[in-house]
C-alpha cells in the first residue's frame, strides 16, 4: 500500500536501471514494512536538471546529477521500521547499482486508512476489502 514517488533528473538512468531501482525499493519495502506481495504502487517523474534543486541542509552532503528523491506515502510505521527501510534501501542501491548514499533523499509521509481508495470510489481499508 505504500505509494512510492521517485523524482530523478532526466537522462541519468536507463530504463533497465529504473526498473532495477523500482524492484530494489519494492523488495526493501516488503521486507521492512511487512506489506503483502503485490502491494506495488510506484511512480517515476523525471525532470530537467534545472527543475531539481536538492541541497545539503547544512550537513556537508555533496550531491551529483544522480540524485534521487523518494517520497513514500504510507500508513503509520514504527521508528525501527523507518530506520531499517532507510538503511537497507541505501545499502542495496549502493551495493547493487553503485548509487551513492549521498544521492538518496527519502521522505515518508504518513496517512491513515481512510486516506486510501484503490479504485471504484471506495475506501477498501474501511470497507474490509483490504
Amino acid at each position: 500500500m505504500p505509494l512510492m514517488k521517485f523524482d530523478l533528473i532526466k537522462g541519468q538512468r536507463s530504463e533497465t536501471e529504473i526498473d532495477q531501482l523500482l524492484e530494489i525499493t519494492y523488495e526493501v519495502m516488503l521486507s521492512t514494512f511487512g506489506a503483502p506481495v503485490g502491494d506495488q504502487y510506484q511512480v517515476v517523474n523525471q525532470h530537467d536538471s534545472y527543475e531539481m534543486k536538492i541541497k545539503d541542509t547544512g550537513l556537508g552532503i555533496k550531491r551529483t546529477a544522480q540524485v534521487m528523491v523518494l517520497t513514500l506515502v504510507t500508513r503509520p510505521r514504527t521508528t525501527q521500521q523507518k530506520q531499517a527501510f532507510y538503511r537497507q534501501l541505501v545499502d542495496r542501491l549502493h551495493s547493487e547499482m553503485a548509487i551513492r548514499p549521498e544521492d538518496v533523499v527519502i521522505s515518508l509521509v504518513v496517512n491513515q486508512d481512510e486516506d486510501w481508495s484503490f479504485g471504484n470510489g471506495e475506501a477498501q481499508f474501511l470497507t474490509g476489502e483490504l
